[in-house]
C-alpha cells in the first residue's frame, strides 16, 4: 500500500498539477537556492508579469512555495519540505512497482515455459 503521509488526495493532485508545467518547475528550481522577488522571476520568462503571477499562485496553492511581503516587494521561496513529501510519495510508488516486477520475475523464473504458452499478439494495422 502507498503511504500518503502529510498529503491527502487533493493535496497530491495540486502538487503534481503544479509540477506538470515546465515554467512552474523552473520557478521552484530558481527559488530553492534563494528567495526571489516576483518581479525578478517574471523578468526571466517571455511572458507577462500576470502570467508569472498566476504560475506562482498555482505553486502557492499547492504549498510548494511560500510568499511574503517585504514592503512593496513580494518574495517567493520554494518549500523543500513540500518537495520532499512529493518525492516520498513517488518513492513509495516506485517501491510498490519494483516489488510487483520482482514478484513477476520470480514467477517467470519458476516457470520458464510459461512465456512460450502465451500467444503472440496479433499485428495491428496502422
Amino acid at each position: 500500500m502507498v503511504e500518503q503521509q502529510h498529503l491527502d488526495t487533493a493535496d497530491i493532485d495540486r502538487v503534481f498539477h503544479a509540477l506538470a508545467d515546465a515554467t512552474r518547475r523552473d520557478i521552484v528550481r530558481r527559488t530553492l537556492v534563494t528567495e526571489q522577488s516576483v518581479s525578478d522571476l517574471a523578468a526571466g520568462y517571455a511572458m507577462s508579469f500576470a502570467a508569472v503571477s498566476k504560475h506562482i499562485a498555482v505553486l502557492a496553492e499547492a504549498r510548494l512555495i511560500t510568499k511574503r511581503a517585504e514592503g512593496r516587494v513580494r518574495l517567493v521561496r520554494a518549500d523543500p519540505a513540500a518537495l520532499a513529501r512529493a518525492q516520498e510519495l513517488l518513492r513509495s510508488y516506485e517501491n510498490l512497482w519494483r516489488g510487483r516486477i520482482d514478484r513477476l520475475d520470480a514467477l517467470l523464473l519458476e516457470e520458464p515455459d510459461a512465456m512460450a504458452s502465451i500467444p503472440a499478439p496479433e499485428p495491428t494495422e496502422n
